[in-house]
């Protein structure tokens, strides 16, 4: 057994491993939660630190601290900020529900570390703590980690997906194809008309997460306990905000109530639903890519995706669209999350939630992985996706859903037999369609031209009809 220190808390002694930083209570919760083996993630952690070096600064700016010992505390805690110490932060995801255990974690981690530096005798609690709660603490963790990673990590990998997309639909507007609604034949569009609604997609996942994130960086830290702010100064609030701002460069502010985001998690249930929505995007726009290259041969095959690794241990040759894939299960897990977000959310009673921190795991992990995908989607699967030109204009001459074009002319129900003609007997619907209506083949052709027709409007010339 590794040697071990005894430490005391408010319940008495124990022992804790000689080399951990932690004290008594992070040993307690250890202890007590030995559930699943995931620890806080890095985000939070980070987010933790930062706040714990905030609070110190706002403290001595106050003249509630002094001056030597904040700046002790500052450094330690932008040491665990940075990442020096997340092997002291060793305790399970599911714990209690405020997060205490956690929130104790850092004081006393940040405590020991303080002391040393400095040769003052750091307190976790006196110090460390100072006018705060774990109740005030990890719902800001949540929200400066959520909004700092949405910020620095996915609305960049966002951007950068739409402007893949962008590139790709210039250099491929004038490739027209087969619509496809229902998974069946319809009319016509170009592949630059395809991708845009990729991009759109996208674009609005954006406004959506941006327009979040107004809410998100209201701040509860300064509630303390209960939302009244007991034993911190009213200028607390607002001096971490504004030190927060700085220390991340993210924008953040004081909340107005605090009541609000420490008894409820509106705010973290709002972005995880704006996330499951985007993952709703990035799963139609995968698995578009996954039908366009489906075959090569007996699937639609329009297109051909990167060749990233084998794609059989059994059948040599293959190559599967691997990259589309592994986005789709990103997409599950990320509207998995959110379930769990949303049953989190609903667990306040009184003045606290008591699920906080799996809210933050399964936000963090939302925000990370769709992030990851994103890019992933881009630069290895739409950047670098070959068209298929030949298959693409045997579907399209063949497509007898082209005859839509003649409906102002030859009404729907001729259109119609044209059509089922066409299929039946497998041939070009201009053939078909010359032999059936007897207009000349210089005159069908500027109907049943398939650019033109991806432009939409009533085609050379003809009259108006109302279709579905």
């Amino acid at each position: 057994m590794s040697k071990t220190r005894t430490e005391r808390d408010s319940m008495g002694e124990l022992q804790v491993p000689s080399d951990a930083l932690y004290g008594a209570q992070t040993q307690r919760a250890v202890q007590n939660f030995p559930i699943s083996g995931l620890t806080m993630p890095r985000e939070f952690i980070r987010a933790v630190g930062l706040v714990k070096s905030a609070c110190a600064e706002a403290n001595a700016s106050l003249g509630l601290m002094k001056k030597n010992a904040a700046k002790a505390v500052r450094g330690a805690a932008a040491r665990v900020a940075a990442g020096e110490f997340d092997g002291h932060f060793p305790i399970d995801v599911f714990q209690t529900g405020s997060g205490t255990s956690t929130n104790m974690n850092a004081n006393e981690v940040i405590a020991r570390l303080a002391s040393d530096a400095s040769g003052l005798k750091i307190h976790p609690n006196d110090h460390v703590n100072m006018g705060q709660s774990s109740n005030d603490v990890i719902p800001t963790a949540i929200q400066v980690s959520g909004c700092v990673a949405t910020t620095q990590k996915l609305l960049p990998a966002l951007k950068h997906l739409k402007a893949t997309i962008d590139v790709r639909a210039r250099q491929l507007k004038r490739v027209v194809k087969t619509g496809r609604t229902h998974l069946m034949d319809a009319m016509p569009v170009t592949f630059g008309q395809e991708l845009s609604g990729w991009s759109a997609q996208v674009g609005t996942a954006i406004e959506r997460i941006e327009d979040t994130l107004k809410r998100l960086r209201r701040l509860p830290q300064g509630g303390t306990a209960v939302g009244t702010g007991i034993n911190a100064h009213p200028k607390f609030g607002p001096l971490v905000a504004r030190e927060l701002t700085r220390l991340t460069g993210v924008r953040l502010e004081a909340g107005a109530n605090c009541f609000e985001n420490m008894s409820a998690q509106d705010s973290a249930v709002e972005l995880s639903g704006q996330l499951r929505t985007l993952a709703c995007a990035l799963m139609k726009i995968a698995n578009d890519l996954r039908w366009m290259n489906s075959g090569p041969l007996a699937g639609i095959g329009e297109i051909e995706l990167p060749a990233l690794q084998p794609g059989s241990s059994i059948m040599p040759g293959k190559v599967n669209p691997v990259v589309p894939e592994a986005a789709t299960m990103v997409c599950a897990q990320v509207i998995g999350n959110d379930l769990t977000i949303t049953i989190a959310g609903q667990s306040g009673n009184f003045q606290l939630n008591v699920m906080l921190p799996v809210i933050a795991y399964n936000l963090l992990q939302s925000i990370e992985i769709l992030a990851s995908t994103s890019r992933a989607l881009a630069d290895s699967a739409i950047a670098g996706f070959k068209v298929r030109p030949e298959r693409i204009a045997a579907a399209l001459v063949r497509n007898p859903i082209l005859v839509t074009a003649l409906n102002p002319v030859i009404g729907y129900e001729k259109g119609a037999a044209t059509a089922k003609q066409a299929y039946k007997e497998g041939r070009p619907i201009l053939d078909v369609a010359r032999e059936a209506t007897g207009m000349r083949e210089s005159e069908l052709r500027k109907y049943l031209d398939p650019m033109a027709l991806t432009r939409g409007g009533i085609q050379a010339g003809g009259g108006g009809s109302a279709g579905g």
